[in-house]
C-alpha cells in the first residue's frame, strides 16, 4: 500500500498524540494506577488490575509505534481509533456511577470528557493520515 503524505502538523499532531499515550501508558503501571481501576466498569468480566496493566501496555505501544513506526502509521491511526472506541464504555461508566478519578469529581466534568472522545479518535485518523488514505482508496 503507497504511504500517503502527511503534512507537518499532522506529523506533529501524530508525535504529541503517541507522547500523550506513551505516558497513559505508564501512568497505568506506576503513578496513576488506582485512578485507572477507578475507571474499569464493574461489569467488565476479566480482573480490574489485569485490564488496567493490559490497557497500559496497548498504550505504551501505540504511543512508540505513533512516533516511531511510520512506515505503519496508517494502520496504528485506526487501531489507535479502534481503542479510543472500546475505552468508551468506561468513560460513559463512570459518569453514570458517579466514579471520581483523575479530577473528574463530578457529573458535568465527567460529561465535558464524554465529549472529548471522539476528539481523540478524530485526532488518531487525521494525524496518520488514516482517515485521506481510506477517503482514497
Amino acid at each position: 500500500m503507497r504511504l500517503h503524505q502527511t503534512s507537518k502538523t499532522q506529523n506533529i499532531g501524530r508525535i504529541i498524540l503517541g507522547l500523550i499515550l506513551l505516558i497513559a501508558g505508564i501512568g497505568h503501571l506506576s503513578w496513576a494506577r488506582v485512578e485507572f481501576l477507578a475507571q474499569v466498569p464493574d461489569w467488565v468480566p476479566v480482573d480490574k488490575d489485569l485490564v488496567v496493566i493490559l490497557s497500559g501496555i496497548v498504550e505504551i505501544s501505540m504511543g512508540l509505534s505513533l512516533v516511531f513506526w511510520t512506515s505503519q502509521r496508517i494502520k496504528i491511526g485506526w487501531i489507535a481509533a479502534l481503542f479510543f472506541v472500546l475505552v468508551f464504555p468506561g468513560n460513559i461508566s463512570q459518569l453514570i456511577t458517579h466514579t471520581a478519578a483523575f479530577g473528574l469529581n463530578t457529573d458535568l466534568l465527567r460529561g465535558i470528557r464524554l465529549l472529548f472522545q471522539p476528539v481523540l479518535v478524530i485526532w488518531a485518523l487525521w494525524s496518520t493520515g488514516a482517515w485521506t488514505a481510506w477517503r482514497k482508496k
